[in-house]
């Protein structure tokens, strides 16, 4: 007795949804492209919010900003909540591991009155900066326009409220879990001078209206600062005065930054590239804000890093402008 067997190759009807077929053609399409292209409601609201009548619920008027297409800004590390979530737990099981060596190895107490104080003093009040950059990147998701833009602006408001805690926490490595420390950041945040400036662009930012303005100077400008500054120039300084295990606790912070890199570049280019009128908004927007964030890490600088010179920082934004299709001078910056 002979088997034959035959396979049979079976057409799927579709590939994909409809929208999805309408934007990218009739094959298959990522997950990445299934959940974040043309989901957003944009007919047919029922009514307008209450809080600003003015506005519809999903309005693009909420920025200057204009773009023919408001899914071009996709993300090129194609996060959509399942991705982002699984990347984000290999962070944090590193983040933890080091977390529970640092503490099991008794590593604070090979730190100094000086290093510790610091540590206090100079780098735990940037939970409130990140808590600030919670807000910003909150307010992308909130007001923002098109799917994929306003998920990854979730997804960096979580990663900045992770920051924020991941900080905290080393506070109460160096406490003991008494959140002493913590309370001495607070009142150096509050009253020292070296921290008003910040403090004072955290919270003069939170009444800005426009999303993307807020995005510009936080994932352009004061980031490339906290980037270079506090987790390069002052995770050198601890490197010098024997805290170099202190650099396996702010490991996330740092490869948090460096992803967000990867997809807020990206999406300050093709802004620019839309048009010469936006080219020109966003130009002038860091004209205006790059001298108030100059002055603010100047003054931190000075005191956490015994000079307030942050030209490091300001050439990060210069060559990061540049690529963006920007022009940044930075002898006008006072």
């Amino acid at each position: 007795m002979t088997l034959e067997i035959k396979t049979s190759n079976l057409e799927p009807i579709r590939q994909t949804y409809a929208y999805i077929e309408r934007r990218f053609g009739k094959k298959p399409a990522t997950r990445y492209q299934e959940v974040s292209f043309d989901i957003q409601g944009a007919t047919n609201f029922h009514y307008r919010p209450l809080w600003k009548p003015d506005k519809t619920l999903n309005d693009h008027t909420h920025t200057a900003l204009q773009m023919q297409d408001w899914y071009a800004f996709k993300d090129p590390r194609q996060f959509y909540y399942g991705a982002y979530v699984q990347h984000r737990a290999r962070l944090q099981d590193t983040a933890e591991s080091s977390y529970s060596f640092f503490e099991k190895r008794h590593l604070v107490e090979n730190l100094s009155d000086e290093v510790k104080q610091k540590i206090i003093t100079c780098l735990l009040p940037f939970r409130y900066v990140e808590q600030t950059a919670n807000l910003h990147m909150m307010s992308g998701s909130a007001y923002g326009y098109g799917t994929v833009i306003t998920q990854a602006c979730i997804f960096a408001a979580m990663d900045r409220l992770g920051m924020a805690q991941y900080l905290s926490r080393i506070g109460l490595l160096l406490d003991g879990n008494t959140g002493d420390s913590l309370q001495q950041a607070k009142d150096a945040w509050m009253n020292d001078a070296t921290w008003q400036p910040l403090r004072k662009l955290c919270e003069q930012s939170l009444t800005e209206h426009d999303w993307f303005k807020l995005y510009v100077l936080q994932n352009l400008l004061i980031d490339s600062l906290i980037q270079e500054l506090v987790y390069g120039k002052l995770d050198q300084w601890l490197v010098e005065h024997g805290a170099r295990d202190v650099a396996m606790l702010t490991e996330f912070m740092t490869d948090c930054l460096t992803d967000l890199r990867k997809w807020s570049d990206p999406v300050l280019k093709t802004a620019v590239a839309e048009s010469e009128e936006n080219k020109a908004l966003i130009q002038g927007w860091i004209d205006t804000l790059l001298p108030e964030v100059t002055d603010a890490f100047s003054a931190w600088a000075n005191t956490a890093l015994g000079t307030a010179s942050i030209d490091n920082g300001l050439a990060v934004i210069a060559e990061r402008s540049k690529k963006a299709g920007l022009t940044l001078e930075l002898d006008s910056v006072a």
